[in-house]
Order: C-alpha cells, then structure tokens, then sequence
C-alpha cells in the first residue's frame, strides 16, 4: 500500500527518528546476507546488484517486486551518511537465513524457513539483549502478542512489555457511500489510536482482515473463520491502530520500471512464484506480465478482497480429496482455499 510506504519513508527522515531508534528489523530481507547488509548500509563500496540478494533471494517474491524495498535500503544508508557513527541506523534482516538458489521445491520452504523463529531470534539477540531499540517492519501476523506462534509471542516469553504493536486498519471502514459517513471522518492524518479500552480495540479480527476460507477434508465443509488463538479481541492483539485517510481512497504500489524491464528477474520471480503455489506464476507469459502492469493503471485504488464463496468450491472438495493430498498444515484437517498472507499489509512496532 502506497500510503503506508509513504508514512515509513518520511519517518525515516525525520530528524528525530535516528535519536530514538537504534535497528530496523525487516521482514523482506534474508538474514543470510546480514554481513554484506551491513556494510552496504555503513556506507561502504558494496554493488547495488549484490546487496539486491537481500532482498531478491528470500521467501517473500511480493518484497523482490517493490518499489518501497528498493528505496528502503538505500534511504538508511544515505541517512546514515549524515549522521554520526553513534547515531546511525543498523537494517536487520528478519528473513530465516536460507540459500535460496538451492530451494528447489516446496517442500524445501517448509524444512527451512521458519520465519517467526528466526525474526524473534534476530530481535533478542541483536536488540533486546543489547537493550537497543527497534523499529519493526512487518505483515500483522507475526507481530501480534499473545498467539503463541508470532514472532512477537515467541520473544515476550522472556522480554515481556518492550513491545508496542501498531497496525494499520485492514478493511474497515470500506465501502462506504461517501467519505462523510466515515467514523473515522473527523480524524488528522495521520492519526495513531490505542487500542486499550476503546470501540476499536473492542472489535475482533474479522472487522480488519478477512478470515480465511477453509475446507475440511473429512466432510468437505466450507468454513470462514480464524484459529481460536485469534479469536479475541483486538486489543488483546495489538496495542494501536494507525489511521492514513480514507480507507476506500488508499493507493497501490506500483512495480518500478527497473523491475519489469529485467527480463531475468522477472523469470526468478515466476520460478519463486510458482514453486510458492502462485496461481499461473508458471505459465505466465512475458506479455502477459506486460498487460497486467499496464492495467494496473485503470485502478490504483488499493483494495482488500473481501472473502467470496465459491458455490463451487465444497463440490469440488471430493473430487480433490481423491487425487494427491495436500500436506496438513496447523490447522490439521483443513485445507487452504485461498491465501491470506498475500493481503495482509505490513505494520509496523516500535520497542518502548
């Protein structure tokens, strides 16, 4: 979403920022690559192409593709070049430490990329234990307390209370008529809400992110709900909300031009896409890519899909179960219809 890389980007540039925060930890960067990050980010000679690996080669094909990525880097390092050494900013990579020219299937990902793991390792080694401070840039789900499972969860077993947990606001408030029957009409932008003992913090997940669609193989049941462990209250969840306008007037990202003319790249991220279970990343043709690119300008309205049922989807369920079984994933028996990572935007969290 073009609004909220907007929002991190002028942070970043705020005089102010670098006397508060000591580390960025990332969720697009393969922390395999820390000892080349960190020189490129301290300034030194290190080519554009190679730090590129970064964020290239890491499990998140959507990060390779962005404008913000490949401005993000660069950006902390020109500010680093005004400041003291005292002062200047470390980038850390978040991204389980993996070669990702030696995955060569998905069963590959699943042994290992374990990304929460290794994000909460980053951050008690790097941050906590040093008692250094950090701003985190990543998707909701792995910065919310209390799920067991996140990033966040995994570290406050031991650091408890040093994380403040901001989101942005998901798909409420869509849809709407006009601006004015907005309830957040009357807010300044940006606005940053608690999420303690207030309505907002009073609503459950379900008001921000669509849950995700699910089929349970043994009596082929579609069902639309998050696990029981998010089944609560958003306050329980997170610690704030961060408001950036009207919610039906927010913008895209676009992809740069120095990505879509890399004919290269492009064919590693149809490689990455597809072995990621990408719908069509394999047969995509170059001209197709083209086409959408240039669609995309007909709507640069950023939209959240609200979740569809497909009346379809619960007759085809035997007819899947009898053909090759997917691998039973946390939540046991249930089979994914369709991706909810790829919609969730990224949030971000500030150590107190």
């Amino acid at each position: 979403m073009q609004d909220l890389n907007n929002f991190i980007l002028s942070l970043i540039r705020n005089p102010g920022f670098s006397e508060k925060v000591n580390d960025i930890e990332v969720e697009f960067g393969n922390s395999l690559y820390q000892p080349m990050l960190d020189r490129y980010i301290a300034g030194e000679n290190v080519p554009f192409t190679e730090v590129q690996k970064v964020w290239r080669k890491m499990g998140q094909p959507a990060s390779g593709a962005s404008g913000f990525v490949e401005q993000f880097f660069p950006l902390v390092r020109a500010l680093n070049q005004k400041l003291p050494p005292e002062r200047r900013v470390r980038v850390l990579a978040g991204d389980s430490p993996v070669d990702w020219d030696q995955i060569k299937s998905i069963d590959d990902v699943v042994r290992l990329v374990h990304r929460d793991a290794s994000i909460a390792s980053v951050m008690e080694k790097e941050v906590l234990s040093k008692h250094r401070k950090a701003l985190m840039l990543f998707g909701t789900f792995h910065i919310m307390h209390g799920t067991g499972g996140s990033a966040v969860s995994l570290y406050e077993k031991d650091y408890p209370n040093h994380t403040f947990v901001i989101t942005e606001l998901g798909i409420f408030d869509t849809d709407l008529p006009t601006l004015s029957s907005s309830r957040l009409a009357t807010w300044p932008i940006p606005s940053l809400a608690l999420a303690k003992g207030t309505w907002l913090g009073a609503l459950d997940l379900g008001h921000f992110i669509p849950p995700p669609i699910r089929i349970d193989e043994k009596d082929c049941k579609v069902q639309s709900e998050f696990p029981k462990v998010l089944q609560k209250p958003m306050e329980d969840l997170v610690d704030a909300f961060l408001y950036l306008g009207p919610q039906d007037l927010r913008l895209k990202e676009k992809i740069p031009a120095d990505i879509v003319l890399d004919d290269t790249y492009r064919t590693e991220l149809q490689r990455g896409g597809a072995m990621l279970g990408f719908p069509d990343a394999a047969s995509e043709t170059p001209n197709e890519f083209d086409r959408q690119i240039v669609k995309t300008a007909e709507d640069p309205i950023f939209a959240i899909p609200k979740q569809a049922r497909s009346s379809s989807e619960e007759s085809n369920c035997a007819l899947i179960g009898t053909q090759s079984r997917l691998k039973r994933g946390a939540w046991g028996n249930m089979r994914p219809i369709k991706s909810l990572e790829r919609r969730v935007a990224h949030s971000s969290t500030v150590l107190a």
